[in-house]
């Protein structure tokens, strides 16, 4: 799945591609370079890199089954467009994924933050819209960490698979309906 490159592990047949253009037609801001950005926590973004990434309910909530559906379907949404979508898990009240943004048509790599936003903003809508309530569901902060290696990125794989488990949900990870993970 992944392969030894110049800028570190990189998905097989996705070498880096840099490109300096500050717009996308898909309303996406394109990654070009290294890129920080920050809010309580540092966001780093380069291009080409797999992401595990986090984020949690508003204190309080919690996800019932039909709106762990809609979470996960617009983590999906998104996936083989945006970016690939490894693996996710929607437990009762936080989401984990690992990810990899794509390129865009100008060859900047869909920026990370946007995607998220979308797929936060989509289903705290929809989600509210069935509650009959407004306001925010999820927390504006996420975790996000760049996946190092393929052993980091098996690691975290492993994570999100088992967390079902470990919460005593399941007893195996295939049988937790917001479990998916791609297949080769």
């Amino acid at each position: 799945m992944f392969k030894k490159g110049s800028a570190g592990f990189q998905p097989a047949n996705q070498g880096p591609k840099q490109n300096a253009c500050a717009t996308n037609r898909s309303g996406f801001q394109p990654v070009s370079f290294f890129q920080t950005s920050r809010r309580r926590l540092p966001h780093w973004q380069q291009g080409g890199s797999v992401y595990f990434i986090s984020w949690i309910c508003r204190s309080g909530e919690t996800l019932d089954a039909t709106e762990r559906n809609i979470t996960l379907e617009a983590i999906r949404f998104w996936d083989n467009h945006k970016w690939t979508v490894y693996a996710a898990v929607v437990m009762q009240d936080h989401v984990h994924l690992l990810a990899q943004p794509l390129t865009g048509s100008d060859g900047g790599y869909i920026n990370l933050g946007e995607i998220i936003h979308s797929v936060k903003s989509f289903s705290a809508q929809k989600i509210n819209r069935i509650r009959g309530v407004q306001g925010s569901l999820w927390q504006v902060e996420r975790y996000d960490r760049i996946v190092r290696d393929e052993a980091e990125f098996l690691e975290k794989w492993q994570y999100i698979r088992n967390n079902p488990v470990n919460a005593g949900f399941v007893e195996r990870p295939e049988d937790y309906p917001w479990l998916y993970e791609k297949q080769d």
